[in-house]
């Protein structure tokens, strides 16, 4: 059995994929890498090439193969049959991902209604930033800070960061106050006008900064203070 490891250095997916990324690898190449090994005279991306070309080279296809069907092929045991099966239908999922419609945050309710569920019962204060797109469209929420002073703890880089990474153009931040009492510290208007100013020389929107507590929420916003 050829393992990829034997192989010369170009054709090892896994180098390739780590030095190039995974988009330069042909789909024959990532099942490869999740089958491991060939047989004797036959690559696993040679292998895998040969059973997509049965399937006339798509995924939508191949997903629909049996265990059975793969079985056929020589080299093609139970186990990466069912590896090369699982890929076509996380293929899939990905695909149904890409289609829901997403979530859009028109007006500052529609953030605290999606905030409210996370942070509602809350013990201690929590600090998430909500990531969207161009469209308002939510992209992506990530929690900033657990307990202890929000202010105090939020680490702008990170906040940056995440809406970096997200390809955000503009972001509202929401922290809870489980005491209830909605009235803005002067932590929350540091941090806010810190969030603002960095937002700002990178190019980001920064929309809004809710407190919320149960039924009720702040907005800087709304409040003119931002």
């Amino acid at each position: 059995m050829e393992s990829i490891k034997t192989w010369a250095l170009d054709d090892r997916p896994r180098e390739k994929m780590e030095a190039h990324g995974a988009t330069v690898l042909s789909k024959a190449e990532l099942l490869a890498i999740l089958v491991g090994s060939g047989i004797p005279g036959k690559s696993a991306v040679e292998m895998m090439r040969e059973i997509l070309n049965d399937y006339n080279d798509s995924l939508k296809l191949l997903g629909k193969a049996t265990v059975e069907d793969l079985t056929r092929y020589k080299g093609m045991g139970k186990a990466k049959a069912i590896t090369v099966l699982a890929a076509c239908q996380l293929a899939n999922e990905r695909l149904k991902e890409d289609l829901q419609p997403r979530q859009k945050i028109s007006e500052t309710k529609d953030a605290f209604l999606y905030f409210r569920p996370r942070m509602q019962d809350l013990t201690v204060e929590e600090c998430h930033l909500l990531m969207l797109n161009n469209h308002l469209e939510i992209i992506n929420s990530v929690m900033l800070s657990h307990g202890g002073l929000v202010g105090a703890s939020v680490d702008i880089r990170e906040l940056l960061r995440h809406a970096l990474l997200s390809q955000a153009t503009s972001v509202i931040l929401c922290h809870n106050h489980p005491s209830g009492n909605l009235n803005p510290s002067r932590e929350d208007d540091n941090l806010t006008e810190r969030a603002r100013k960095a937002c700002q020389t990178m190019g980001i929107k920064f929309l809004d900064h809710l407190i919320v507590s149960d039924d009720k929420y702040y907005s800087y916003t709304e409040q003119g203070k931002l």
